[in-house]
Formats: structure tokens, C-alpha cells, sequence
């Protein structure tokens, strides 16, 4: 059992090595090859013209760019103005030397100086398919309304601003609006002429991730494996045992991250549902009470002759039980989405490469369990000999498993439920504290210890008694604190969504939609931490707010989150006041106030 899961953490391993160094290129079965697209479909042309400006628009497929000097335009019937061209990204081209190319998707503000009622805006456009061929000029045409004569120019005059040239310039600064993170990462997964330091970013970002509210749960997890052993711990064994449960985690990470990207994020959902996260909850309390010493945990007897069949020692089982935990321990983190989630999940869902995605979400994995590797391993050291202090921290990891069930279970009830579990959570583990704190020898120390148990005792009956009477309107607690600087307005449909746009934009005020479930920790930061920073409602106060809650998953929930390609949670999505979606401001995962704030200003702005 030993060697196979050695070897599945070399083959695990050496897989992403592979793939980055070109190996795939020698072996098709490794890598999805697309065919080669038609113009039309590689380069997908879009123009909507809203008076004296025409929005010309190409979404470019994945493996294919268009050069920003081959791209064209004139007037039949008309006079053309000022043409705002991104300045794109560099690209060394064998034929045509060092240019300036247009990948994923553009967009190009076009300025009409006159147009009669038959004019027509011609578009020639050039591009390559990376590696393989260039396709020859092609020319798209849009019929034009009628436009009467002005300067044309994409620029507001700043003693006399008119709206068609204000319009422009906010399309010219839409153009220009730096990538958000989720975007920046996704270029750079299509795009990157280094893999390894590709995977090497993704990696480092998996640290970050870390240190977040969802990965929380696994330290205690992971401990409570290791002091489970119940004995002292060798630096190989807790070595061992750390990267079992890590590649546990970061296989079942990957693969769920595959299926939300493939299939929707309904699955996902699914796993944050009730009865599923009741399950988990119930498992861990199970586990815990072996560490309170109600039962030894450990394989039926039938599968131990087996095991012991196969080996002496019972390691194999053991290994297997917490390779599952693993597993387990990936889907408390799944509800995380975050920039670097999300730029994984629609680089799968856009290019549909599943093997490039699963090295990716795994690399992530890693990343996010490196602390729990050094954590697990330091644990054979820093965790004292067997006797009775062992005892004592065995019990306190119990507390701290029933700690996870406790928060998988605040997803679902959350409020004054939860509220009132951690109430207990915390009475029974002070009161088990200050019993052992007694059967110490009287001193200096015990004293201290005594008078911090007592007031961790009364803070948690506090607490309970706070969220109690909260909920029947007394107190300060967080039900009865309603005075929020802005509200937010609740939608449940599609429809809704489109028409409280159309509202806002009669009313000239842009609208940003809060996206969130009872089971996304992130969601519950936006709107405790973010939404009530008072820079953050200063802006707020200037927009349409809108909520959804889409924690049942229903089918009106699945239409609006498919409509706007949401493959994680939190998002929060944004439409300026002229009534465009801003996609380049769309934020996915949680942000700061000091990030949010600034944020907030580009679309006001």
C-alpha cells in the first residue's frame, strides 16, 4: 500500500513537469487538439452603433490573435472620425517582426463624423491561428444610421462637453480599463510562453488561499489525525500522514473544480446542500468522539486481516482513512471561490482543456496545502510525549473537530443557530478546561489559568445570551441593528435583473448585483466587512444595489447565473449607467474595503 501511494504522489508530481516541458506535445493522448475554426467563428464580429459612435467588437477564440495594424476601417457614404484602437500586447511574428496583437476579445470606440442613410462602416480585420496559419483579410460591414455632420472627435471638449463625445469617452475609457485580477490571471494562463512560471504563479497563490476562512477547518483536522496516532509521532510518519491528507484535498479540489467548470455550478451547490452538509457534520463528530476516547478508530476486523495480509503493520489502512479525510477536507474548501479559482474555471470552461485545468487546480492545491504539510510534519516534533498532557490535547482537537462540524453547519443556519452552537461549543470547552486546570498543582500559574477559563466561561455564556435576545428584538446584537447607510434591493429572476437595469438607466445610475448563497463564508465577509465600510457606502449610495440569492439553486437561480457565466461565489456584477454590462469590473471572490472602494470608482466614474 506504501509503494502505490508512492508512486501516486510521483506520477501526481511529475504530470504538471510533463505537461509544462512539452511532453504533451509527443504524446496526443495528453492534450486536447481544437481544429482549426473558420474566420468567422475564430474572430467573431460585433458593431452596435448609439449615435455618432459605433462599438465595434471582436471575440477572439482561445489559440488565436489579431493584429492591431492589420485592423481597418472606412465609410461608404460617409466620413469616418477618430478610431481608438487598444494598444493590444506585443507578439513576435515571423513574417511581420515584433507587433501589436488583440487576443480574447477587444473592443474599439469608432467615431462617425457624418453618415447619409445608406452609408456603411466597413471592418477588415487580419489573424493567425497560433503555430499554424494567418487567414487572409477579411472585410465585416454594418449598415449605419443616419448621422449628421460634427467634428467626430473622441475627445469631451472641456468647456463644452456634448453627450455623444462624453459617451465616447467613457467607451475610450472602458477600452482602457485595467484587467481585474480574475481577468490579469486568465491572460496569463492562455497565454504564457512559460508554463512552469505560470504554474509557479498559481502556486503561490495557492499560499495566499491558505490563509482564508474556508481552508480554517483543515488545521484542526489535520492535527487531530496526527494526534489521533496516540503516540509520539515520528518527523516521517507526520511527513507521511500530512502529504496523504493534502493529496487527498488537492486531488478531490481539482476534480470538483472540473466539474463546476464543465457542468455548472448547480454540482457545487449541490455539495453545500443540506442533508450533504449534515452528513459531513455528523462524520466529524463521530471522528471527534474517538479523541474523547468513546472508541478506538479504526478498520473493521475483516478488512484488517486483509490489510494485514498484504502487510504487518496496519499503516496502509490508516493511510487510506486519511487520504479520505482528505477528500473530505475538499469539499469544506470548495465553497471558496476566489480570482484565482475563477480564472482556472472559465479558462476550462472557454477552452474546454480538462488537463491543463486539472494541473492548475492542483498546483492551487499545493499551494493551499503547504502550510498544512509543514504544520502536519512539525506536529511529530512540537506535540509532547504520550502520557497524561497527551490525553488532554487529544481532547482538545475533539473540541476542535466538533469545531468544523459547527461551521459546516453554519452555512446552513445561520444566525441565532449558530450562534447558540458556539455558545455551547465554548461553555463545555471552558468547563472542560478549568475540571483538568484543577488537577494541576496549585501555583502562580494555575491561578492565571483559572481566571482566563472563567472569563472565556462567562464570554461564551454571554454570547449565547446576547444572540438569544437579540432575536427577540432586545439588546444590540446584530438582528437589531438595522441602521444601514444603503439597502439593497432583492431580484429572484432574470427578468427582474434586466428590468431593474432598464430602470437605472432611465434613471442614469449604474447597478451592481451582489450574487450570494447561505453557505459561501466569502459572502458573509462582503457583506459584514465590505459593505459596511463607510467609503464603500459613500459610493454605494450613488448606485442601483441588487442582491440574488441563489442558495436553493433553483431553476431560476441556474438561468440567471448561466446567462452571466457565474462559476463561483461571491460575484458581484456590475452595468454601468448606460445601461452596458461591465464585465471588466466583474469581482469574484472577496475584496477588501481598501481595494473595493477604488474599485467602485470606475464605474462611477
Amino acid at each position: 500500500m506504501k509503494r502505490l501511494i508512492t508512486l501516486l504522489f510521483a506520477s501526481l508530481l511529475w504530470l504538471p513537469l510533463a505537461h509544462a516541458s512539452g511532453l504533451s506535445d509527443k504524446f496526443p493522448f495528453l492534450k486536447s487538439e481544437p481544429e482549426l475554426m473558420p474566420v468567422e467563428k475564430a474572430f467573431a464580429f460585433d458593431a452596435e452603433q448609439n449615435g455618432q459612435v459605433v462599438k465595434v467588437s471582436f471575440v477572439i477564440a482561445d489559440g488565436y490573435y489579431m493584429y492591431r495594424d492589420k485592423l481597418q476601417f472606412a465609410v461608404e457614404g460617409g466620413e469616418l472620425g477618430d478610431v481608438a484602437k487598444p494598444s493590444g500586447e506585443s507578439h513576435h511574428d515571423d513574417y511581420f517582426g515584433d507587433q501589436a496583437v488583440y487576443r480574447s476579445y477587444v473592443e474599439i470606440p469608432v467615431a462617425i463624423k457624418k453618415a447619409g442613410d445608406a452609408a456603411t462602416l466597413k471592418v477588415t480585420y487580419m489573424g493567425c491561428a497560433e503555430g499554424k496559419l494567418c487567414f487572409p483579410p477579411t472585410t465585416s460591414t454594418l449598415v449605419l444610421k443616419a448621422v449628421a455632420e460634427n467634428d467626430g472627435k473622441l475627445a469631451a471638449s472641456a468647456s463644452a462637453p456634448n453627450e455623444s463625445a462624453a459617451s465616447v469617452a467613457t467607451q475610450i475609457q472602458t477600452a482602457r480599463q485595467p484587467l481585474t485580477e480574475q481577468d490579469s490571471l486568465l491572460n496569463k494562463l492562455i497565454h504564457s510562453d512559460s508554463k512552469l512560471l505560470t504554474l509557479f504563479t498559481f502556486f503561490v497563490l495557492g499560499i495566499g488561499l491558505a490563509l482564508t476562512p474556508c481552508v480554517f477547518p483543515m488545521y484542526p483536522i489535520l492535527s487531530g489525525i496526527i494526534v489521533g496516532q496516540g503516540q509520539k509521532v515520528s518527523t516521517a510518519r507526520a511527513f507521511t500522514l500530512s502529504m496523504t491528507y493534502v493529496q487527498g484535498m488537492a486531488i478531490t479540489y481539482s476534480i470538483l473544480g472540473l466539474v463546476v467548470a464543465t457542468a455548472g455550478m448547480q454540482y457545487q451547490a449541490a455539495l453545500q446542500s443540506p442533508p450533504v452538509l449534515i452528513g459531513i457534520s455528523i462524520l466529524f463528530v463521530i471522528l471527534s468522539l474517538s479523541m474523547f476516547g468513546l472508541y478506538e478508530l479504526q478498520l473493521p476486523s475483516a478488512w484488517q486481516q486483509k490489510m494485514n495480509s498484504l502487510s504487518n503493520k496496519q499503516q496502509g489502512g490508516k493511510l487510506t482513512g486519511v487520504f479520505i479525510m482528505g477528500a473530505l477536507s475538499g469539499l469544506v474548501a470548495s465553497p471558496c471561490t476566489t480570482a484565482p479559482l475563477s480564472a482556472v474555471l472559465v479558462y476550462v470552461a472557454q477552452s474546454g482543456d480538462l488537463l491543463q485545468g486539472f494541473i492548475t487546480l492542483y498546483i492551487l492545491s499545493m499551494g493551499m496545502g503547504l502550510p498544512l504539510l509543514l504544520i502536519g510534519t512539525s506536529g511529530g516534533k512540537l506535540l509532547p510525549r504520550a502520557g497524561a498532557w497527551m490525553e488532554i490535547i487529544k481532547h482538545i482537537f475533539g473540541f476542535l473537530l466538533i469545531m468544523v462540524a459547527i461551521i459546516m453547519l453554519g452555512r446552513i443556519w445561520p444566525g441565532l443557530v449558530s450562534d447558540l452552537l458556539w455558545a455551547v461549543w465554548g461553555i463545555c470547552l471552558a468547563g472542560y478546561l478549568i475540571h483538568e486546570n484543577k488537577t494541576t498543582a496549585f501555583t502562580w500559574k494555575q491561578t492565571v489559568r483559572g481566571v482566563l477559563l472563567q472569563l472565556f466561561l462567562i464570554g461564551s455564556f454571554a454570547y449565547g445570551t446576547q444572540a438569544l435576545l437579540a432575536s427577540m428584538g432586545y439588546g444590540l446584537g446584530p438582528a437589531s441593528v438595522k441602521s444601514e447607510a444603503v439597502s439593497f434591493k432583492h431580484i429572484s429572476t432574470l427578468a427582474e435583473f434586466k428590468t431593474e437595469i432598464a430602470n437605472a438607466q432611465a434613471a442614469g445610475k449604474p447597478v451592481m448585483l451582489d450574487l450570494y448563497a447561505d453557505w459561501c463564508v466569502a459572502c458573509k465577509e462582503f457583506a459584514n466587512i465590505t459593505f459596511k465600510d463607510p467609503d464603500v457606502q459613500q459610493r454605494m449610495s450613488q448606485m442601483v444595489l441588487l442582491t440574488a440569492d441563489v442558495t436553493a439553486m433553483n431553476k431560476n437561480d441556474e438561468e440567471l447565473l448561466n446567462a452571466y457565466n457565474v462559476l463561483g461565489l461571491p460575484t458581484l456584477l456590475f452595468v454601468g449607467a448606460d445601461g452596458n454590462l461591465r464585465d471588466d469590473l466583474r469581482v469574484t471572490g472577496f475584496m477588501a474595503p481598501s481595494e473595493f472602494a477604488p474599485h467602485l470608482d470606475h464605474l462611477l466614474n
